[in-house]
């Protein structure tokens, strides 16, 4: 069987065994849906909060499935034995992590097409395909950093205190980093607190993308984001050879 085949199968599993989580399945999909209908368009109607919020709700939607997806997938079947099955087995060791990525994509790409529908219909978002583009592909490149948090999570952490940790990460990158509420309404020290964190970033640029916001700070943003991305892939590379060993 080729190494394609291989892949299709294992990603084929990767999405029937999230579809059948249901505490996997509803909070990675209602929940950002959910609170971009309830803010972004029932308590805003007729203001410019929809377009805003499409951008910033496109980067919660990624960390839901990236953060829980890789890191108590990975942590349960470490402790189950399933990951030292898989390490002993031929099939090749990109398999399974990419797989992963590709459902955690799937379930990424099926929030954000909601939520563009409901701005865009319910909100009266409007961009131009070059913004749609800009947009859409900050929303899909915030899964690679999001991901390698929930990798170091469950190689490094029992399935229990992955959940734990995953969700004071998750809510601390979605408050902190204003993707639920824009972070001008926030103290002083909130907003600084802010530029620390991979999520802001990435809203910013997707705000940037929007044209909601200047492009003063464009690279400082992607210089930002690939030092996260390039601190995290560390961590990760460490956290498999730890376990490997």
């Amino acid at each position: 069987m080729s190494d394609t085949a291989i892949l299709g199968r294992e990603f084929r599993a990767e999405i029937l065994k999230a579809s059948r989580m249901p505490e996997f399945a509803i909070p990675t999909i209602v929940l950002p849906v959910a609170f971009f209908a309830l803010f972004g368009l029932a308590l805003a109607k007729g203001s410019s909060v929809a377009p805003y919020l499409l951008a910033t709700y496109g980067i919660f939607a990624a960390i839901g499935p990236s953060v829980f997806g890789f890191g108590i997938g990975v942590a349960t079947e470490r402790e189950e034995g399933t990951l030292a099955l898989k390490a002993v087995s031929p099939m090749p060791a990109f398999v399974y992590p990419l797989a992963k990525l590709m459902m955690t994509v799937v379930f990424v790409a099926l929030v954000d097409l909601a939520i563009y529908g409901l701005g865009t219909f319910g909100g009266g978002a409007s961009f131009s395909p070059a913004q749609w583009a800009g947009i859409v592909g900050v929303h899909l490149a915030a899964i690679v950093p999001f991901s390698l948090i929930g990798l170091f999570l469950g190689y490094t952490l029992k399935s229990q205190a992955a959940i734990a940790v995953g969700n004071i990460i998750f809510f601390s990158l979605c408050i902190l980093g204003g993707l639920w509420i824009p972070l001008p309404n926030f103290p002083a020290f909130m907003q600084t607190l802010a530029w620390a964190l991979p999520s802001f970033h990435l809203a910013q640029l997707a705000l940037i993308e929007a044209g909601m916001q200047t492009a003063e700070h464009f690279w400082l943003h992607i210089a930002a984001t690939l030092a996260w991305t390039a601190v995290l892939a560390g961590l990760v590379a460490w956290a498999v050879r730890r376990e490997a060993d």
